[in-house]
């Protein structure tokens, strides 16, 4: 008898799976994310928070949007962004424990 797998994904899951892990893999979006955490900023607090050009930031805004992990919202002439899919804050928070505790093993060589 074989084990039953945790997860089965047919091939075009894996490929919906792999597009969210190539989203979160660049080091600018994860910035962006970081700075939305507390709450709906413009386009403006978001380029000073993450130290980086307009024309960039607005980029990987549209990049995150599109993969539905931002939601905008436009008053006037300032268009606000904020956290539309909560989860990638598990993900981080997942991906942030194993490195630390695989960094904390490393280091610990070090102190011997």
């Amino acid at each position: 008898m074989s084990k039953q797998k945790k997860w089965e994904m047919s091939p075009e899951a894996l490929n919906l799976v792999a597009e969210r892990f190539k989203i979160l893999a660049e080091p600018l979006r994860l910035r962006i994310l970081q700075a939305l955490e507390d709450g709906e900023r413009s386009v403006t607090e978001i380029t000073a928070v993450v130290e980086s050009t307009q024309p960039n930031v607005s980029k990987h805004l549209k990049t995150l949007q599109d993969a539905g992990l931002l939601a905008r919202r436009q008053e006037g002439n300032t268009v606000f962004y904020a956290i539309a899919d909560e989860s990638v804050f598990a993900l981080c928070d997942v991906v942030c424990a194993s490195l630390k505790a695989r960094l904390a093993t490393q280091s610990a060589i070090f102190k011997g």
